[in-house]
């Protein structure tokens, strides 16, 4: 479309541009005559170059003295030329172009140079006569010069022509060229978007190939990201749904079945049926804590979970939990260790942070044999201000294949997933949400059956006027 435009404006434009570009001619020749071959004295050489330029721009050129003596003249127009046949030349100023006393009257009307338009009578072509007076060192001169302002038909043929099949092989070119560009974009973008659909039909095997292109290339890379994920999220739902299932299912049986002995045998038996009670209310704590660190889960990666952090001293909350958890430790025939300073003061959310080492450390006591050791360990990093917990067992340890997957929800592992009256198997889960709402490191460090080392790192605690412009941004 744009070439046949420019075709269009080409063609059209090819008469006003032949005519401007004759007229600034003409005035170039009449100036050239001037200052060679009467200026500068004329010689052979200036008499070849006057002719020379008459040739080049299609003029023909005549020069008369004060006593209208024709004393140069050039033609290369031929027949064509107003001064030879002035019969087929027609002016509305009715002027004789052969006569030089008209010319000169001509000139000195329109102060030593002008022009006057003529019509070729024979080929209606608009025509110039542009006129100079010249003062030489001995005389004055009078110098015409001839021209058509319009070109011949076959002039504006030939470049139609011309231009129009130069546009025919532009187009058939550039529609080739697109046809490959193009095949070769889309071709990599119809391949994603029929893995698209496989992708939107739960289809987690579709792979993307980006072709040549680095932004094809890029959105193929994302495409396949998205895709494994997916897929991983998916994996997690249906393991989601298995456990929670099978964690409220086998609540759910010990109760209906210790229900049943209450009503069937053990209702007269007050030992009997207290007994089974308590394990219909051991059941449903479970299956409370289950909902509850569900919700809570939940709230923590829906991003919709507000911290309320404040300084506090972290060595006092973790020896509160190895006193509250004694008697677990006691039970489990386990050594203690507390490497703690005194104090350790942190910034951070104290309910949060309590509820994570508590989990560190339980898990530990659950998965350490008799007669080993726990420690716990606090301290201020030297290069840093930041504090850095640990949590350090003796313990069965965990798989370097199992080891990048513990803090996902319901992980299967030989570990980390294990039904237990006080565990529902999201505590890791929740300890990353919590630490990930903080902003902080953490991560563990484990070797099979030597042990594993739990950690996190807290921010330093702040000054006032600091902790008010952080409520400010909550």
């Amino acid at each position: 479309m744009i070439v046949g435009i420019l075709g269009v404006l080409q063609t059209a434009l090819v008469q006003p541009y032949y005519r401007n570009s004759k007229i600034q001619s003409v005035q170039q020749v009449s100036n050239v005559i001037t200052q060679d071959l009467l200026l500068n004295a004329a010689d052979e050489k200036a008499v070849s170059d006057a002719l020379q330029i008459s040739v080049e721009n299609s003029v023909c050129v005549q020069v008369y003295n004060d006593q209208d003596r024709l004393v140069y003249e050039t033609d290369s127009l031929g027949s064509a030329c107003a001064f030879h046949a002035p019969s087929k030349v027609s002016s509305d100023a009715s002027l004789n172009v052969r006569n030089p006393k008209q010319l000169k009257t001509m000139l000195d009307e329109q102060t030593g140079s002008g022009s006057v338009l003529l019509t070729n009578t024979q080929t209606s072509q608009e025509m110039i006569i542009y006129g100079q007076t010249v003062h030489a060192t001995l005389a004055n001169y009078y110098i015409y010069v001839n021209s058509p302002l319009e070109p011949v038909d076959s002039i504006i043929n030939f470049f139609s022509q011309q231009y129009f099949l130069y546009m025919g092989i532009v187009v058939v070119v550039a529609s080739v060229v697109s046809l490959i560009l193009s095949n070769t974009i889309s071709r990599p973008i119809r391949a994603m978007q029929a893995q698209a659909n496989k992708l939107a039909s739960a289809d987690y095997s579709a792979s993307f190939e980006g072709g040549n292109y680095t932004e094809t290339k890029d959105l193929a890379t994302t495409l396949n990201g998205a895709a494994e994920k997916l897929g991983k999220i998916n994996e997690l739902r249906k393991d989601l749904i298995a456990n929670v299932s099978h964690d409220i299912k086998t609540p759910l049986t010990s109760i209906k079945a210790y229900a049943e002995m209450i009503r069937d045998i053990s209702g007269d038996n007050p030992e009997k049926r207290q007994q089974h009670l308590n394990v219909i209310l051991s059941e449903a704590d479970y299956m409370n804590h289950l909902v509850t660190d569900m919700s809570e889960l939940a709230k923590l990666q829906s991003g919709n979970f507000i911290l309320h952090p404040a300084n506090f001293d972290i060595v006092e909350k973790i020896n509160d939990l190895c006193d509250y958890n004694d008697a677990q430790v006691k039970e489990g025939g386990l050594t203690v260790i507390r490497d703690l300073p005194n104090e350790l003061i942190v910034y951070a959310d104290e309910v949060k942070i309590t509820q994570v080492i508590n989990n560190f450390f339980t898990n530990a006591i659950k998965h350490t044999p008799p007669g080993k050791t726990i420690t716990l360990r606090a301290y201020r990093k030297e290069d840093e201000e930041t504090a850095r917990v640990e949590v350090i067992d003796e313990g069965e340890g965990i798989s370097p294949e199992e080891l990048p997957y513990i803090w996902d929800r319901y992980q299967k592992s030989s570990r980390s997933f294990s039904r237990s009256m006080t565990s529902t198997g999201l505590g890791l889960s929740i300890a990353k949400g919590i630490l990930d709402a903080h902003h902080a490191k953490f991560g563990v460090i484990s070797k099979v059956n030597e042990g594993s080392t739990f950690w996190f790192e807290l921010q330093p605690p702040q000054e006032p006027e600091d902790m008010e412009e952080d409520n400010e941004e909550e």
